[in-house]
């Protein structure tokens, strides 16, 4: 399905009165996870045990 089918399936589905706003946001979710899918695929992820190390380190910035 190309980006454009994919768009046009996410409309179909919101209510006949949606604000132009509304189907924007929709569009960006879209975006926002076909990104993270590529991101996924590409290998680009961390564990969770990274991420806790990384929060770690920024509340230990806040605290200074």
């Amino acid at each position: 399905m190309t980006a454009k089918e994919e768009a046009f399936a996410v409309i179909k589905k919101l209510p006949e009165h949606v604000s132009l706003d509304q189907i924007g946001e929709e569009i960006q979710i879209l975006a926002g996870i076909q990104r993270g899918l590529a991101d996924v695929e590409a290998g680009r992820v961390k564990t969770h045990a990274e991420i806790k190390k990384i929060v770690a380190g920024w509340r230990d910035k806040w605290k200074k």
